[in-house]
């Protein structure tokens, strides 16, 4: 099974790294790939927060759904969760806010979340991803698979933050127009 995952990671990352950012860091592709990839994440999914209108973000597409400031919420949480187990150190303070916190906390803990996952990320390499982690309870899995569902748990919450400002009425920001160097 670790072997698979390990196979799993290094397809999925060769297809989603664009050539020439791979060949950067060759020692620890994976573990970089994954880095990359988290803060391109942290810029799309700070600037979706941004986006979005105050006064949308309790928001929901239907009562079942997060509104927009729960998914905010929800991704700083899982953030500081996430990276704190994938690399054994001990989580961040808890976030106090709430959904109906205002935007600009809701924006300030997203952002730190990210800051967070980049300083935690930063500790890891790819000779440690067959290393198990308990991510849930006692459920253990490949630091590698871990590193998958914190990758996926992103582009996961950043589609519902892009069909949210899509059904309001906004771009989300992997859909906006490009500025060129002279706008």
């Amino acid at each position: 099974m670790k072997t698979f995952w390990g196979a799993a990671l290094a397809a999925a990352l060769a297809v989603a790294v664009p050539a020439g950012l791979g060949a950067q860091s060759t020692a620890n592709p994976v573990t970089t790939a994954v880095r990359r990839a988290v803060a391109q994440h942290a810029k799309t999914m700070t600037a979706a927060a941004e986006e979005m209108p105050a006064e949308d973000y309790t928001f929901k597409p239907t009562p079942q759904q997060r509104s927009f400031g729960e998914v905010v919420l929800h991704v700083a949480q899982s953030n500081e969760f996430l990276c704190s187990k994938i690399t054994g150190e001990a989580a961040p303070a808890k976030i106090v806010l709430t959904a109906s916190s205002p935007k600009a906390d809701l924006v300030k803990a997203i952002q730190e979340s990210f800051t967070y996952c980049d300083q935690a990320l930063s500790k890891i390499d790819d000779s440690t991803l067959t290393q198990e982690v308990a991510l849930f309870g006692p459920r253990k899995m490949t630091r590698a698979a871990a590193l998958i569902d914190l990758s996926n748990d992103l582009a996961d919450h950043y589609s519902q933050q892009a069909m949210y400002l899509r059904l309001k009425g906004h771009l989300p920001p992997t859909a906006q127009p490009r500025k060129t160097s002279g706008q």
